[in-house]
């Protein structure tokens, strides 16, 4: 996904001379491209992610577009402040880039486990929260960014996501993507984020009863609530599917907007990370399993 984004973001920078890339001393071997092309508009602002977002936003108040990119927690939980009240309060044009997202740095410890960002990142009124769950969806989701200029959270992967659309989607703000049809089931899976893989992968080898439609959000977040119901009301069970916790994550945020018509609550079924995974350390795919996000659990 990070080299989608950054393909995606050289082109469109090509195009628009107000894109300008931010970075936290990181992202080496990926972010050469914009910065060779583009130094003017390249700033390494070093080990210092609350300076990067206030650079960031003081640059987007005078009419740039600014992606600030790092990994995982860094560029969200380290500079919270900065985001909540530079960012979202004035909402400025800034979209926060988190390589990494769910536990793609798992080998590297509880620091690198972005299991918590969606919590924090959706509590901000303002945020648009874009979680793609393929290479395709990260340019749909790049191109609807900055043709809507917003504050805005990007969520990618690390690398070699498979595609799952054969071409580019259109996206909308809290409208559902259908991934996979049904095969006579009245049941979704509804994921956002890099847990789409997990889930086509368990529908194409399905055998009944996982003979189920697949539908990815990439794009969501407290202004999108509103949307929900409607979609919920199309299937007699849609079932969550993200690499992050329960508590304050996207399951949660989707019972919360269904809240206006309760019987609809009873529908919803959230497949979410096990918080034991927290203090664990080992591959993606490893603490994936670990955290609950298996065949068994996902089908039942």
């Amino acid at each position: 996904m990070r080299n989608a984004f950054l393909d995606e973001l050289v082109s469109l920078a090509a195009a628009h001379e107000h894109i300008a890339l931010v970075v936290g001393d990181l992202g080496y071997s990926v972010i050469e491209p914009f910065a060779d092309r583009f130094p003017d508009r390249f700033i390494n602002a070093g080990v210092a992610e609350q300076n990067m977002t206030g650079l960031a936003a003081g640059m987007a108040s005078e009419g740039y577009h600014v992606f600030t990119y790092s990994i995982a927690n860094f560029p969200t939980f380290r500079c919270a402040e900065q985001i909540r009240n530079d960012v979202d309060y004035h909402r400025l044009p800034v979209t926060v880039v988190s390589v990494g997202g769910g536990l793609a740095y798992g080998a590297m410890g509880y620091s690198h486990h972005a299991v918590q960002d969606y919590a924090l990142m959706r509590s901000f009124p303002n945020m648009l929260i874009a979680a793609p769950g393929d290479p395709m969806e990260v340019r749909a989701c790049m191109r609807y960014l900055v043709a809507n200029p917003q504050p805005s959270y990007l969520r990618l992967g690390k690398a070699g996501e498979p595609c799952q659309h054969a071409e580019v989607p259109q996206v909308a703000p809290g409208q559902w993507l259908q991934v996979r049809a049904g095969r006579g089931s009245d049941t979704t899976f509804l994921s956002t984020g890099a847990a789409l893989e997990r889930v086509t992968q368990l529908v194409d080898r399905a055998q009944a009863p996982c003979l189920h439609a697949v539908h990815s959000l990439p794009l969501w977040g407290m202004g999108t609530k509103a949307l929900q119901a409607q979609q919920v009301q199309r299937f007699a069970q849609v079932r969550t599917v993200e690499d992050h916790l329960l508590d304050g994550g996207f399951g949660s945020w989707l019972l919360e907007a269904s809240l206006s018509d309760p019987a609809l609550l009873a529908r919803i079924r959230v497949k979410a990370l096990d918080p034991r995974v927290c203090g664990m350390v080992g591959q993606q795919s490893v603490l994936n399993h670990i955290g609950g996000l298996t065949e068994e659990h996902l089908c039942a």
